[in-house]
């Protein structure tokens, strides 16, 4: 059997783009605006929850992943091309990069390695200590939320994710988190909602 050149050419091609590594993005990596990785596809992966976190060195908190049998969290799914982690690992500083198993992907997608990163586990928080979620940064994880799930997606977020329990600092006037976007009317309305939803205290620079 002869296998035309430019055959061969795709089909390297191909096989190239099928071992490319991805990371499965459950925060403001699903808002595509603050990062350049493509094509991103939605995905839903079984037995994780979203929880904030308290981690070593950080003065906020950190959305983080933690397993758990009775959840399904979605998000976001795109290639790290060559296997360069260095940028994704030197923003997700305070992460752990851990590699989802085969039971919590579709299966249309067990064939593919997906990195999901994850604050490793630190002594309970006390209340005297539990650092606040910045604004600004959950102003980009539900604009992200918002653009690719809908409204219905934005809240499945804020119900499957725990620690709603600690202060939400309001940076909007001077944002601190560096990735932070503008958001329009409607998002920051839905965000006003959803703090005074969960009746989460909301405290001054």
């Amino acid at each position: 059997m002869q296998i035309d050149p430019f055959d061969f050419v795709f089909l390297i091609s191909d096989l190239a783009e099928m071992t490319h590594p991805y990371f499965f993005g459950y925060g403001s990596l699903v808002n595509a605006a603050t990062h350049r990785y493509a094509p991103t596809e939605r995905l839903r992966i079984q037995g994780w929850r979203r929880t904030w976190r308290q981690a070593i060195d950080h003065p906020v908190a950190l959305l983080s992943a933690v397993p758990d049998d009775h959840s399904a969290i979605d998000g976001l799914i795109a290639p790290v091309p060559d296997n360069d982690w260095a940028a994704l690992d030197i923003r997700e500083q305070g992460y752990d990069r851990l590699t989802l198993s085969v039971g919590s992907l579709p299966e249309m997608y067990q064939e593919h390695d997906i990195a999901i990163y994850a604050v490793p586990e630190t002594p309970a928080d006390t209340d005297a200590q539990r650092p606040p979620i910045l604004l600004s940064y959950l102003d980009v994880v539900l604009q992200g939320y918002l653009q690719q799930f809908g409204p219905q997606g934005a809240n499945l977020f804020l119900e499957t994710t725990d620690g709603w329990d600690r202060p939400v600092l309001n940076d909007r006037a001077a944002p601190l988190y560096p990735r932070h976007q503008a958001l329009d009317a409607a998002q920051l309305a839905f965000v006003d909602r959803a703090i005074e939803r969960l009746a989460v205290s909301v405290v001054q620079p």
